[in-house]
Formats: structure tokens, sequence, C-alpha cells
């Protein structure tokens, strides 16, 4: 796992620097409850209410040469933007389910996925950054309301909620409807 020396080693060989705001960032994530997903725009309210001076430009930069650097995953979920996460090496290496409804999203591991995501790196005589599946998904609630013919646009299952608040401790905007 990336602390803040080992990202400022890279950086440097990469001839960047360590920002004091890249260190922030990092932090952010090195922080998160495990299974908490954050969007750019969840880590740039997070910080204002920290007192941190740093703009969504910084984030959004930050966290986009953080993903290149193989240190966070961006995950495309249900939503229109992009989440964010600590790309963890196996054993905690995850896949997500998503209901493309009501964005419930729940984490899995399949070691088999991975396996073989190495196995057609090697043989490609290419590097690994990062393995992931989504699987979407359409949870029975909306299933039983008549999805998709009849279901309002703001709806969320029941399971959505309860499962949000179980992962996320309910503080993130990951299940909420856009």
């Amino acid at each position: 796992m990336y602390n803040a020396n080992s990202l400022k080693s890279e950086l440097n060989a990469k001839g960047w620097r360590l920002t004091p705001q890249r260190e922030i960032i990092l932090q952010v994530f090195q922080n998160l409850t495990r299974g908490k997903h954050l969007s750019a725009e969840d880590v740039f309210d997070l910080l204002v209410k920290r007192g941190e001076n740093i703009s969504l430009s910084t984030i959004y930069r930050t966290l986009k040469l953080m993903t290149r650097m193989g240190i966070l995953r961006e995950l495309e979920l249900a939503e229109v933007h992009k989440h964010y996460e600590l790309n963890t090496a196996s054993p905690h290496h995850h896949h997500h389910m998503v209901c493309a409804q009501c964005n419930m999203t729940i984490e899995f591991e399949n070691n088999s996925i991975f396996k073989q995501a190495l196995k057609q790196v090697d043989k490609s005589g290419l590097e690994l950054i990062d393995c992931q599946l989504t699987i979407y998904t359409i949870c029975p609630e909306a299933v039983r309301r008549g999805w998709p013919a009849i279901m309002p646009s703001d709806w969320m299952c029941a399971n959505a909620i309860k499962v949000g608040h179980q992962l996320h401790d309910g503080n993130d905007t990951e299940n909420e409807q856009p």
C-alpha cells in the first residue's frame, strides 16, 4: 500500500513532486472505510469541511494522476460521475455488482477473475495496473415495481438504502440519485 514516502519516491522518479495537495488526497483514501467510494466532488466536500484550501480542478487532476499510477481505482458505477477507491492488491482485490436503477453497490471477491487477468497480462508481456469487473444488475424490488416501464427516475429501493448505510456509513452520496 502507498504511503507518503512511496508516493514521493514514485513521483520523483517521474520528475514530479509530492505536493501537499497530493498528500492530503492520498490520506483521504487511506482513511476511508473499506467499501466506501468517493467522487471528486465528495473529496472536495470532505476537504472543505476539514478547512483545506484545495480546488476541485486540483482534485480532478490528482485523482487522474493517482489512477494512472495505479494507486487509485477509477470506478464507473451506475451514476453519471466516476468514483475512486484505493487500489488494493489481493487478497482484498474486489469487484462490484451495481443496480442500474437505484445504484445499490455490492462488493464481491473472486480470485479467479484476478488470476485470469494476471495470466493474460503475463502472456502479453504487459504490467497489470488494475483488474475490475462491474456487473450491472436490476434489484428484485425494482423488477417487482415494474422496471423499466413504470419506474420514477428518482426511485431508490429500501435495500439500496440499507446496504448503502452498512457499506458506506451513510456519509457519502454514492447511493443517492443524481
